[in-house]
């Protein structure tokens, strides 16, 4: 009796081949044409596996806006690309209500924000004006205008990119922009070995026919019937004690000024869910978690002044944070 429970119990578990595939797919089609930057993809697949908008800091040439954009190409949804600048009105972004002449109403024309995957280019080129226009529409998934609502079509992701060097003509982002976004990815600079590779494709010219070959491998509606699946994946109570903990350090941290919400608690877990089923178990387990972590809380949290002034980076305090939070067993 026992094993035929057991076997039972195996049976209802839920079967991530069609997902890690689709996956393993778009992986190739990328790797046609970027070279290296695994850990920025593999973060890039599971913010749009759990519905989540991505922010990619990176110094101008190390394939954030190109990684956004083969990423879209190689999905069948719609696309668009917004370039912030520091004239860019909300209605630039969103759209505006026209008067229509003929009818004589308005009707509202949108904005390049109504799309499936949006790329922002350095969205902390435009003013709090404009970003702040983006506030609803990541968050509700709807623009709000004269009093009627618009909804987005489903998937509907952002990808931002910004450029931590350059600070003439940027504005900060603000704290509750910032916390919209599931992962802040940080880009370094390839290795010697891999520029090489870089430099060797492209004095074979073989650069532009590898960007146009890079095909679709993944329609917009697999894409919505994956982020459904990952809600499918289990999680013990003891894991999402672990990750209320280290959210929690968060906030009584003498090193930090400003912790996490508990909308980075969510985030975890979600985001701990999909790097389960993109390594096709249905259940998470810590090192899941420990590896989300950094990218989820590094642009939630602020740290203290005698640190910011000490060159702390985020990422290595919380790094040190998790591992004073004790795994369970």
């Amino acid at each position: 009796m026992i094993q035929m429970q057991e076997n039972k119990l195996f049976e209802t578990r839920t079967d991530f081949t069609t997902l890690c595939e689709a996956v393993a797919k778009i992986k190739k089609e990328l790797a046609k044409v970027i070279v290296g930057q695994e850990a920025m993809i593999d973060l890039l697949l599971i913010a749009i596996l759990t519905n989540g908008h991505s922010l990619i800091e990176g110094v101008p040439g190390v394939a954030k806006t190109l990684a956004a954009k083969l990423l879209a190409k190689s999905i069948d949804a719609g696309f668009s690309r917004i370039q912030f600048t520091p004239d860019l009105m909300p209605s630039d972004v969103i759209g505006t209500s026209v008067y229509n002449m003929g009818k004589g109403e308005f009707q509202f024309k949108p904005g390049p924000i109504f799309s499936n995957l949006v790329l922002i280019d350095e969205i902390n080129r435009a003013p709090a004006k404009t970003q702040s226009a983006l506030f609803e529409v990541m968050e509700e998934r709807q623009v709000s205008l004269d009093g009627t609502s618009y909804p987005m079509q489903p998937p509907f992701l952002v990808v931002a990119t910004q450029n931590p060097i350059e600070h003439e003509g940027t504005y900060r982002l603000p704290e509750a922009q910032l916390d919209r976004f599931l992962f802040k990815i940080t880009v370094n600079y390839p290795s010697v070995d891999e520029e090489e590779q870089i430099l060797n494709v492209h004095d074979a010219g073989k650069h532009r026919v590898q960007t146009d070959a890079v095909s679709q491998v993944l329609t917009a509606s697999e894409l919505v019937a994956f982020q459904k699946q990952i809600f499918e994946v289990t999680i013990d109570a003891s894991l999402k004690k672990y990750i209320a903990r280290i959210v929690s350090t968060t906030r009584n941290h003498r090193d930090i000024y400003l912790g996490a919400s508990p909308r980075a608690s969510i985030h975890i877990m979600n985001a701990a869910k999909a790097r389960a089923a993109v390594s096709g178990r249905d259940f998470v387990t810590p090192s899941d978690i420990k590896e989300i972590t950094s990218p989820v809380l590094c642009h939630r949290i602020i740290l203290s002044p005698e640190k910011e002034m000490e060159g702390i980076r985020a990422e290595e305090l919380i790094n040190l944070l998790v591992q004073s939070v004790e795994v369970p067993r």
